[in-house]
């Protein structure tokens, strides 16, 4: 898959770090950033990045490059996830289920940036235990990287799609 130029790019957190050698304090910088990109109406790319530096604007572009280079594709459905989600990180808990159009994008400021930059646009999502902004990214990514897709289930289980899943928004099965 091809990434254009089109990426859509969120700062989610900026931390100054300081460590004390033997001259006195080093100050430093810690920038985490999302990227993502829809792909079409079904799928959508989403990476995010970490970069360290002695200056605000070389974090954040570290930070930028690395999550533009690791990206994952996922798979959506009416722009929002197939089913309920749980994942963790340390002691980061995520909970991501599915909401109805028109619901909106109901989580944290670190998974809002997640979703914001995939295209989600409705999706109800809640952060358990530890807040800190790196976990929270790391376990909703990896939250979504273990969705199902019913084409997945129905190849695993040997069946048709319209036999284990039927579309809210239409009154034929798939």
């Amino acid at each position: 898959m091809a990434i254009s130029s089109n990426l859509n790019e969120k700062n989610v957190d900026l931390t100054r770090t300081s460590a004390t050698k033997g001259g006195g304090r080093n100050m430093s910088f810690r920038a985490i950033s999302v990227a993502g990109q829809v792909v079409s109406d079904n799928e959508s790319l989403v990476g995010f990045g970490v970069g360290k530096a002695l200056e605000v604007p070389a974090a954040m572009k570290k930070a930028s490059d690395a999550a533009s280079r690791h990206m994952l594709s996922v798979k959506l459905h009416n722009k929002t996830v197939y089913h309920c989600l749980e994942a963790s990180h340390g002691a980061t808990k995520v909970i991501i289920m599915p909401a109805p159009r028109g619901t909106g994008i109901i989580a944290g400021s670190a998974m809002r940036a997640v979703f914001e930059v995939m295209g989600i646009e409705n999706v109800l999502a809640k952060c358990i235990g530890s807040r800190k902004p790196v976990n929270v990214v790391r376990a909703t990514i990896k939250a979504l990287a273990s969705m199902k897709t019913p084409e997945s289930v129905a190849a695993k289980r040997g069946k048709r799609v319209g036999e284990i899943w039927k579309d809210e928004g239409s009154d034929e099965q798939r």
